[in-house]
């Protein structure tokens, strides 16, 4: 994604209006641009943080500092005109990165790569997709709300991403099916079987089992919610 000259001025302008940093602006105007103007996900201290922006809908980490949101959201009104102009301008190398990933997926809110492994994370439909060797899988970050930019290496070696909930390991995050034109083979990448690597298969239904059963034990699942789920995870080793 690519801010020219007049994108910068325009949000300086824009920045300054609303009493933030340029650089604060070009970042969320960065961050509508990957998401078509309509969404957007962002880390930045002058925002209160980790949040995000979707359908009119705003969440920010300082969620009590009202004042701040109503700034926040003031910025991102006037903001994501110039952002849909940002995304129809970018390069063809960043169309052609996007393609890399199935359409259904939608617009990555942050994409990149780290150790011969690449990652692109779609907040609309909840999914991160990890290729590394060739082979693609989706993860189902649930109600994560991962920043890509945060990527670092595991202690044991696998990928980590952080989220308003802290650290999240591959491990943690249950694989998911892939969509109708993969599988159809018509676009997008060759995708493996939607699970995780057969040696690490068995760790990550545990570790997901116990993250159901910490649910179950806040009243978030019913004891009948919480055995369905394991017996469908249990049913894929």
């Amino acid at each position: 994604m690519h801010l020219t000259d007049e994108h910068r001025r325009r949000a300086a302008a824009i920045a300054h209006r609303h009493g933030f940093s340029p650089a604060a602006a070009e970042a969320m105007l960065l961050s509508l641009a990957r998401g078509g103007g309509t969404q957007a996900q962002f880390d930045h201290s002058e925002f209160g943080g980790m949040g995000q922006w979707s359908g009119g809908m705003l969440m920010i980490g300082a969620m009590f500092d009202n004042g701040l949101k109503a700034r926040v959201e003031a910025l991102i009104g006037d903001l994501s005109h110039l952002a849909g102009q940002v995304a129809q301008a970018r390069p063809e190398t960043d169309d052609a990165a996007a393609s890399e990933w199935p359409a259904s997926l939608g617009v990555p809110s942050a994409a990149g790569s780290q150790g011969g492994t690449s990652y692109a994370v779609f907040p609309a439909t909840r999914r991160l997709a990890v290729r590394r060797g060739g082979r693609t899988v989706l993860y189902d970050t649930g109600d994560h709300r991962i920043g890509g930019v945060s990527q670092q290496q595991g202690t044991d070696g696998s990928l980590a991403f952080n989220s308003q909930h802290g650290p999240v390991s591959l491990d943690s995050l249950s694989p998911a099916d892939l969509p109708p034109e993969a599988s159809k083979g018509s676009t997008g990448p060759d995708l493996g079987p939607a699970k995780a690597d057969p040696p690490r298969a068995e760790a990550s239904i545990t570790a997901t089992i116990e993250q159901l059963h910490a649910l179950l034990s806040r009243g978030v699942l019913t004891q009948a919610e919480f055995d369905a789920k394991k017996a469908e995870l249990l049913g894929r080793l």
